[in-house]
């Protein structure tokens, strides 16, 4: 190969997105391969690490008797429905504390402590507040949706330049219409960074609620297979988890590359 061939397929691998994308799977498929090896020598117990063979095959079973694509959807709902809720409140609230000098005063230093406390941490208190129900799963999808929303609004606001301030107040922009035209659009990539990061942890914490308490959904499936000491089944469940999560947070990414467009923006 010659070293202008050489380098364009270096620059076309690192330039293009199908380049970055076939990056990314040199890893994971090197880890295949090692799990491979080390399932097949017996290296490590089958009870411990089941072949990618065993994980295959308890992929397709559980897809092929329906059962895998109702807990995925089961689960999908609550984490779309917690992370509606707390997104949407976290907006607000973000909103409130960016523009509001007093208000910020006031909330953050409640705010900055129980943004401490891990989402996890509350399901105990969640469980003996709210039962077992749909109830509790959502209202702590709902908290771990919430706080980096409210974290990146806020400073994404405050962030916004005075400079684009300055040419509102001189143009005699109105207050919602300064709020809508200048700092809203200023204050877009760092909401979305909220978002995706309230997204990942209402994934993460969906999954842990149902291992606490849940007869349906991905997290009920490991809890399952773990009693049942199939553990084939739960790495095939871990995998959809990621392949799932990697799918959802893809589409955020895809929504903010087109808004932001405008702006050259590359994620």
């Amino acid at each position: 190969m010659t070293e202008q061939r050489r380098r364009g397929v270096i620059d076309w691998a690192f330039d293009s997105w199908q380049g970055r994308w076939l990056l990314g799977l040199i890893v994971p498929a090197l880890l295949a391969a090692v799990w491979a090896v080390f399932a097949e020598q017996g290296w490590l117990p089958a009870q411990l690490l089941p072949a990618p063979r065993a994980v295959w095959q308890a992929l397709i079973e559980t897809a092929a008797s329906g059962d895998l694509w109702a807990n995925t959807w089961i689960s999908l709902a609550r984490v779309f429905e917690g992370f509606a809720i707390g997104a949407a409140i976290g907006l607000v609230v973000g909103l409130l504390l960016g523009l509001s000098r007093q208000a910020r005063e006031l909330v953050d230093p409640l705010f900055l402590l129980i943004s401490q406390i891990p989402p996890l941490g509350l399901i105990p208190l969640a469980i003996l507040a709210l039962g077992v129900d749909e109830a509790m799963k959502v209202s702590v999808i709902a908290w771990a949706s919430f706080v980096p929303v409210v974290l990146n609004v806020t400073q994404g606001i405050r962030d916004v330049p005075r400079s684009l301030h300055e040419v509102a107040e001189v143009l005699t922009f109105d207050p919602w219409y300064a709020l809508t035209r200048v700092v809203l659009p200023a204050s877009v990539p760092a909401i979305f960074t909220g978002l995706r990061e309230g997204l990942a942890n209402a994934w993460q914490t969906m999954v842990a609620a149902e291992l606490f308490a849940s007869t349906e959904g991905l997290g009920y499936m490991i809890t399952l297979g773990r009693q049942l000491f199939q553990f084939d089944m739960v790495l095939a469940v871990i995998v959809v988890l990621g392949v799932v999560g990697l799918v959802v947070n893809g589409a955020l990414a895809l929504a903010e590359r087109r808004l932001l467009r405008w702006q050259g923006y590359a994620a």
